[in-house]
This record gives structure tokens, C-alpha cells and sequence, in this order.
């Protein structure tokens, strides 16, 4: 029995360095795969990170961009809110010219309006109660052929004067006069008020 013990002492030991270089070489491949696998997932982690700190970049670019916008929409509005303060007080400093002055300011715009000279001039209750007659005589007498009459018509204006004639009329009510320089003085006014 010496020699099938042999035999089998030998198959038995050829069997088990078998068996361990299989195991040595699975481990092996394992030890690959695992590092293989490994830096795989090194690699996607870095990429995601980067593609995150990429996204994140640009959140914070477009969320500083909408505020700078949203800056400059308030400064803008805040801005176009002065303008029409400084409109407003110029039409308020209008209205409130001393009588001389005002009258004569009246009669000027009656005269640069008229066309024919023989226009009638309509103005607010209050104007046409308090200067309608000294307005009507001087515009006259700096017209070379002033007719121009009062009108004993009104309008609900808060200053200025409307030229009728006929079915025509021009307005030169200061509300009107002051809108129409809104377009034109902006820049020079904005200029003034904002050192722009």
C-alpha cells in the first residue's frame, strides 16, 4: 500500500499547489480588479467633483450677474423716479412764477403759437379769472396783426394756455410744454442730477 499512498500523497500535493496558484492567481486578479476598479473610481469621483465645482462656478457667475441686473434695474428706476421729481418741480416752479412774470410767459407762448393772430385763448379758471385780459393785450401788441381774443371757454389745465381756431387747437399747456422736453432734456438733466 506504500505505493498508493504515494500516489495518492502525490496527487494530493499536486492537487494543493494547484489549488494555491489558482488561489495565488485569483487573488492576484482580484488584487488588479480591486486596483483597477479603484482608480476608476478615483477618477469619476475627480471628474464629478470638477464638473460640480464647474456647475457651481457658473451658478454663482449667473446668480452674480442677475443681481448686478437687478442693480442696476433699481438704480435705473430710482433714477427715472428724480427725473420726474425734477420735471414735476419745474412745473411747479411754473405755476408758482410771480404775476409779471407769469403773464408775460402766457402772452410769449400765445404769440410763438399763434399762427393767424387772430386765435382765441383758452386758459384754466383760475389764469383766465386772474390774468386772462393782460395776457390777451400783451401777446396782441407784440403781434404784428394781434386779434387774438379771450376765450370765455376754460380748461381743467393746471397752467399754459390752449390757441383755438376753429377746430383747431394748439396746446401749450405747461403740463404738455414740460412732457414733450422730457424726451429731448433726459440726458442733460440726468447729466446734472447724476454727474452722468
Amino acid at each position: 500500500m506504500n505505493g498508493i499512498d504515494k500516489i495518492t500523497s502525490q496527487i494530493s500535493a499536486d492537487t494543493q499547489k494547484e489549488i494555491d496558484a489558482l488561489a495565488a492567481d485569483a487573488q492576484r486578479q482580484a488584487g488588479e480588479i480591486t486596483a483597477r476598479y479603484a482608480q476608476q473610481a478615483e477618477r469619476e469621483c475627480g471628474e464629478i467633483l470638477a464638473r460640480g465645482r464647474r456647475s457651481a462656478e457658473e451658478r454663482e457667475e449667473r446668480l452674480g450677474s442677475m443681481a448686478q441686473l437687478e442693480c442696476r434695474k433699481l438704480e435705473l428706476s430710482a433714477k427715472q423716479e428724480m427725473l420726474a421729481k425734477a420735471y414735476d418741480a419745474a412745473l411747479e416752479q411754473l405755476l408758482n412764477l410771480p404775476d409779471q412774470e407769469y403773464t408775460a410767459l402766457l402772452a410769449d407762448l400765445a404769440v410763438k403759437a399763434s399762427s393767424t393772430g387772430r386765435e382765441a385763448v383758452i386758459l384754466s379758471q383760475k389764469d383766465r379769472t386772474r390774468f386772462g385780459k393782460q395776457v390777451v393785450t400783451q401777446a396782441n401788441e407784440k403781434l404784428k396783426d394781434g386779434g387774438l381774443t379771450l376765450s370765455g371757454e376754460t380748461r381743467p389745465i393746471q397752467g399754459g394756455l390752449v390757441l383755438s381756431d376753429g377746430d383747431v387747437e394748439v396746446n401749450c399747456t405747461f403740463e404738455t410744454l414740460v412732457r414733450l422736453q422730457r424726451g429731448a432734456m433726459d440726458r442733460e438733466i440726468a447729466a446734472l442730477l447724476f454727474g452722468e
